[in-house]
């Protein structure tokens, strides 16, 4: 399997997994340009895309549902309280329901020859998700936008070759910065975001001896920078059973505004 991120932080995201047969995209909250871009960059179309799989309903996770789907026709996985949720935002345009392909939580499903788990996460949406996917025992796990985790979120993304991990803000930039204090407060509580810390943690928890590439994504424009969530992770990895120096992790961090370099696993 493949894993490339097209676009990665809190003003858009975009994720493609994928293999020989298929080709899904984990959010488009971007453009269809820059989709296609993305896309390019690996010979593929979004003519190719066999799937669009939806975490949740916010702006920077959906802005280009509508274009993208009317288009291609392309089927649309998602919980059934977030496709609800996104038929309301009317700013997309409508959206044939007939693309909905209704999941639940840990109850798997396949796009082609691709297993895929949905899991719960604590985020101030409908029924926000994140996402695992496994072929050929290998497993790639997307995680972003929750504001905390818990044992449940650990068992549920553990034994990850590839993992994209939120690392959205460093609490003191956020504490000090010019958001309104509603805001901060929302940020910071259990249906927020995950800090620079907290990713290092979870992090943690998850390293094995066979994974091959950590992501940190969905990084905050006025709240975090790459070499502070860089620096933060790798502290809170530094005292680990597998390796000395987290470059054997292909620790990196995703850019908001350009694809990155695609990944197999």
């Amino acid at each position: 399997m493949d894993l490339l991120s097209i676009a990665s932080g809190s003003s858009g995201n975009c994720i493609y997994v994928g293999d020989d047969e298929a080709s899904i995209l984990v959010d488009t909250g971007i453009s269809l340009k820059r989709i296609e871009q993305g896309l390019n960059s690996i010979e593929h179309t979004a003519r190719d895309i066999s799937a669009i799989l939806i975490t949740h309903e916010h702006m920077d996770h959906v802005k280009g549902l509508g274009v993208i789907s009317r288009k291609y026709e392309i089927p649309i996985y998602t919980t059934e309280a977030t496709f609800d949720a996104i038929k309301k935002i009317n700013a997309l345009g409508e959206i044939d329901e007939e693309l909905f392909c209704p999941i639940k939580p840990d109850e798997e499903f396949y796009i082609q020859n691709i297993k895929v788990e949905a899991h719960s996460i604590w985020h101030d949406a409908a029924d926000p998700v994140c996402y695992s996917f496994m072929e050929d025992g290998k497993k790639i796990s997307i995680a972003t936008d929750f504001g905390d985790y818990n044992d449940y979120m650990v068992e549920s993304l553990k034994d990850s070759d590839a993992l994209l991990i939120e690392s959205n803000h460093d609490i003191h930039m956020l504490e000090a910065g010019p958001y309104p204090y509603d805001l901060k407060r929302r940020i910071l509580g259990k249906n927020g975001h995950l800090s620079n810390e907290a990713a290092g943690k979870l992090i943690g928890r998850l390293l094995n001896n066979h994974i091959k590439t950590i992501m940190l994504g969905h990084l905050s424009r006025e709240n975090n920078f790459a070499e502070l969530a860089y620096e933060t992770v790798k502290l809170e990895l530094s005292d680990n059973e597998y390796t000395d120096d987290v470059r054997d992790f292909n620790l990196n961090v995703l850019s908001r505004t350009t694809y990155g370099q695609l990944v197999s696993v």
